[in-house]
């Protein structure tokens, strides 16, 4: 019995051994290939930024009428005219090697200012849309958030409020749209956002 323990024990250890060197071998890997590609962003030369996906903000359907007197909304207005005088790029799913490769080192910073711009749009827009439902302008916040979505954003706030508009206001079936677009999403909140936009869809049915 206790011969049986031991070579037990012994095939385990020898397995765990294996099994450890195994993963070290894999991650010694990875690491090499992350910083073989990174290394070669960062030698990649300056390249045209022309087929960037710019994001336009439609002023002539967006709300900027509603509300401009309370002095919250004046600040997002104030935000989104602002931000509309600057390249804006949603480039949050990317990451910078990947950039770097496509577009060139030298273009990283000016592309993390397109980003940045475009982050701060995600989130004025969200808590605009936020303001005008409490306030009761609802087809107003549905406006607002139906061109958010439209930018790809993973703002989870933005698809379910959304999508708890569409359900007050009988068009549930919307909510198919909006499961579609978060499945595109290269993020990590698309998961997370599909499987809540899955239930409010179920829930409406019943």
């Amino acid at each position: 019995m206790n011969f049986f323990l031991f070579a037990s024990s012994f095939t385990f250890f020898i397995w765990l051994a294996h099994r450890l060197k195994k993963n070290r071998k894999i991650e010694y890997q990875n690491e090499k290939s992350f910083w073989d590609l990174e290394s070669q962003a960062n030698s990649t030369r300056r390249k045209s930024l022309d087929d960037l996906d710019y994001i336009t903000i439609p002023f002539e359907t967006l709300p900027f009428d509603v509300l401009s007197d309370d002095e919250t909304i004046a600040d997002y207005h104030t935000t989104v005219r602002s931000i509309s005088e600057k390249p804006i790029v949603n480039l949050s799913c990317i990451s910078n090697t990947e950039l770097k490769l496509r577009y060139g080192a030298p273009n990283i910073t000016i592309l993390s200012r397109f980003d940045s711009a475009y982050t701060v749009l995600a989130r004025t827009l969200q808590q605009w849309a936020v303001k005008l439902n409490e306030d009761g302008f609802v087809k107003e916040a549905m406006d607002v958030l139906e061109f958010a979505v439209s930018t790809k954003t993973d703002v989870s706030g933005t698809y379910f409020l959304l999508a708890e508009i569409y359900m007050n206001l009988g068009m549930s079936e919307k909510i198919t749209s909006l499961i579609d677009t978060a499945e595109s999403l290269n993020s990590s909140f698309s998961t997370g956002i599909v499987r809540r936009l899955e239930e409010l869809l179920s829930n409406s049915s019943v």
